[in-house]
């Protein structure tokens, strides 16, 4: 007999999902939509009481054959683990007693993190011979990571999940599983066009042979370089970034290689530069077309021999540095123009990986939508949620600034508005800046449009824009359009959007 033990949380039975007001099925009951149990057992807290009752009601009323208990854990404080694990412990052995054919499944979606640590604990320990159970959010659910994900804690040998490139570690013993890593990361997408780029980075990521990345500005280059930093098998903390654009031409390199003292006007003492601060791990070299040629040489030197030597010194010292590299720049066409070596571009173009624009994997755009909006929730006062209007225009927009834009909208769009669901207009989507006519960006009409919807949106728009210009002051807003403080008043007592950032 299979059965399933978990707390109650404030999703179940059911939420408002981040799209629209339908209401979406809570992990208890999206975890049964894909597992099967003769029995559940619910951990109640007084905080709970009615979560607990509406989820067994949910759950009696979709699968009658499953018998349903209930207990309670009279927990004051459901952040408290020796109270956790004291009210798991007294049940655990009388539920042991009682189901001595049973095998056991613990859900850990539901409840406070500290209830899932004491899971956890519990399991890992042998307390509870049970198989833990993770419930994704639906809207996380791709083919490469399922709803449902299982670990065995009580199997004689570790589970071990390997991805579907089977990617090793350096050592060769350690497996590493892609996915995780690439969910931990936060980096989103399905497209084609991404997943190849991901496969891409993890199957050069155990080789030392450094790698360029391609990709505009915004595409999450470091992101990328980060992923394959964690799967080379390096120490984690020994990943150094650097953005060879914002240092002064004059400091580029006693930034990267040091200096000694006195080896020029200035130089007070030592300074170790970031090839050696990333000695044994990872160095990324964002905007490496903007390198200098004099260092350009130098990197030259330090990718072929390995070999560092800081201004002043009397002689150059090893360094184990796996150098990935980025740039937005077309580097043939700085190779041709005499801006960079050529030599420079096919040592470092050992292994390449291009990330595809935001605009060429738009069926991207919705999930990343809704795990940005579900990061930002985390920090306001009250969620918003997106109509499924505001998800098409977010989808057909062409996002010059790629992920970094769409970032900023949805951070400012949600800011802004205490509607709890943004519709397509809340969405404050900024243009590049252009000198072409702004009359050209004019909608077409068509049979249905309506220029009273267009201009009232066009409306809203401009003075929520107006609004975050002057930080929320009415006066100043309005001066800003040229309109009276009383028509902003007025917009304001309509939609009372919200400026008080959490």
């Amino acid at each position: 007999m299979d059965v399933l033990l978990t707390f109650t949380g404030f999703h179940d039975p059911y939420f408002k999902g981040l799209v629209g007001q339908e209401e979406q099925p809570g992990p208890i009951l999206s975890l049964l939509t894909a597992r099967s149990f003769e029995q559940v057992i619910l951990f109640s807290t007084p905080k709970t009481d009615q979560v607990t009752l509406e989820t067994q009601d949910a759950i009696s009323a979709l699968y009658p054959e499953i018998d349903i208990n209930i207990l309670d854990m009279p927990l004051d404080d459901p952040t408290d683990y020796a109270g956790i694990l004291k009210g798991l412990r007294e049940h655990i052995r009388e539920i042991q007693e009682a189901l001595t054919d049973a095998t056991f499944f613990v859900a850990v979606a539901s409840g406070t993190p500290q209830m899932h640590a004491c899971w956890f604990l519990l399991c890992a320990a042998g307390e509870i011979p049970a198989r833990l159970l993770h419930v994704r959010p639906p809207h996380f659910v791709t083919k490469e990571r399922p709803l449902v994900s299982e670990i065995d804690l009580t199997s004689n040998e570790f589970p071990i999940v390997r991805s579907q490139l089977g990617v090793l570690s350096a050592d060769e013993d350690i497996p590493v599983d892609w996915e995780a890593t690439v969910n931990q990361l936060g980096i989103v997408g399905d497209h084609p066009s991404m997943r190849q780029a991901l496969e891409v980075g993890a199957m050069l990521a155990p080789s030392n042979a450094p790698i360029l990345i391609f990709g505009e500005t915004g595409t999450g280059k470091e992101l990328f370089a980060r992923l394959i930093h964690r799967l080379s098998g390096r120490p984690k903390d020994k990943f150094i970034a650097i953005n060879c654009a914002a240092i002064p031409e004059d400091l580029v390199e006693s930034i990267l290689f040091g200096h000694k003292k006195g080896a020029f006007t200035g130089a007070s003492s030592d300074q170790t530069g970031k090839f050696d601060s990333a000695d044994g791990g990872t160095l990324f070299l964002d905007e490496l077309g903007e390198l200098p040629l004099p260092v350009q040489a130098k990197l030259l030197r330090v990718l072929q021999d390995g070999l560092v030597e800081p201004i002043g010194a009397q002689k150059p010292h090893k360094v184990d540095v796996r150098v990935i590299a980025a740039t937005n720049r077309d580097l043939r066409k700085r190779i041709r123009q005499g801006k960079f070596r050529e030599d420079l571009y096919y040592r470092l173009n050992v292994g390449e990986v291009k990330i595809p624009p935001l605009r060429e994997r738009r069926s991207d755009i919705p999930k990343l939508a809704l795990y940005i909006l579900d990061k930002i929730n985390g920090s306001l006062r009250k969620p918003k949620r997106l109509s499924q209007g505001a998800l098409a225009r977010l989808q057909g927009h062409t996002w010059p600034g790629n992920v970094r834009d769409l970032e900023n909208v949805i951070e400012r769009s949600a800011r802004l508005s205490r509607q709890d669901v943004l519709e397509a207009d809340d969405l404050l989507i900024t243009e590049p800046v252009t000198y072409a006519d702004p009359l050209d960006a004019l909608p077409e009409p068509f049979p249905g449009f309506s220029l009273e919807e267009f201009i009232g949106s066009a409306r809203k728009q401009l003075i929520l824009r107006a609004l975050e210009t002057a930080q929320g002051n009415q006066s100043e807003a309005a001066r800003l359009l040229g309109i009276s403080p009383q028509a902003v008043h007025k917009f304001l007592q309509r939609s009372k959007p919200d400026f008080n950032r959490s």
